[in-house]
């Protein structure tokens, strides 16, 4: 499998600190999409940081005008690791319109809260905007179950559990999953299947080593 990117942000960080970012013009975001679609048969594509629920529009409804069966995950990094906001979300309207177009995605219990402007439990929400797209809560931050997902669908739930009793934490270990996700989703395995192979992948990325930077393993 090939890999191909389009970079929404240029940052300046490390894994202890986050000290700038540079967004890219959204013109030119599209014209990358537009260059590499035209190009390249994209089974599925992960969107990562944006400015803007507008800027997010734009992204998925290019991706979806070029090919509408690409399969589309918004790993929801809403605030990096290092606690700098990326985007606040202002408008539930356009969030649902946007979701409408999404087949997956990623948030944890701190970004699930985030998505909507309601007083309801992270699991609640999840299952309300399970009605648009599957939603996967990362259990990374479950206050009940440290590690353990939960896969939101058509009014079910899958729990994945994990198969560790203790991790080392990793800076961008949602970018990790989220990637892993989409390359089984590129495989031509659905939704759950993807979920649970990429839990395997991201367990033994967690546990390379006890750094907050971890190992790749092919």
């Amino acid at each position: 499998m090939y890999g191909l990117a389009v970079s929404t942000g240029n940052t300046i960080q490390t894994e202890n600190k986050f000290h700038e970012i540079q967004w890219t013009e959204l013109d030119f975001v599209l014209d990358s999409i537009k260059t590499l679609f035209r190009n390249y048969d994209i089974k599925a594509v992960k969107i990562g940081i944006i400015p803007s629920l507008a800027y997010l529009k734009k992204i998925v409804t290019e991706i979806k005008k070029r090919s509408p069966k690409t399969k589309i995950v918004w790993d929801t990094v809403l605030k990096s690791s290092t606690e700098f906001e990326f985007t606040t979300i202002e408008n539930q309207t356009e969030l649902i319109e946007i979701l409408q177009q999404i087949d997956l995605i990623t948030p944890n219990y701190n970004e699930i809260l985030k998505l909507s402007d309601s007083e309801n439990s992270a699991e609640k929400i999840a299952q309300n905007l399970s009605t648009h797209c599957f939603v996967l809560l990362k259990g990374g931050h479950n206050p009940n179950q440290k590690g353990v997902d939960y896969l939101y669908f058509d009014e079910e739930c899958a729990k994945l559990n994990s198969t560790l009793m203790a991790v080392s934490e990793k800076h961008g270990s949602g970018c990790v999953l989220s990637s892993s996700i989409t390359a089984n989703l590129g495989l031509g395995h659905d939704i759950i299947l993807a979920s649970l192979k990429a839990k395997t992948y991201i367990e033994k990325y967690l546990n390379s080593n006890a750094t907050l930077l971890g190992y790749h393993y092919v």
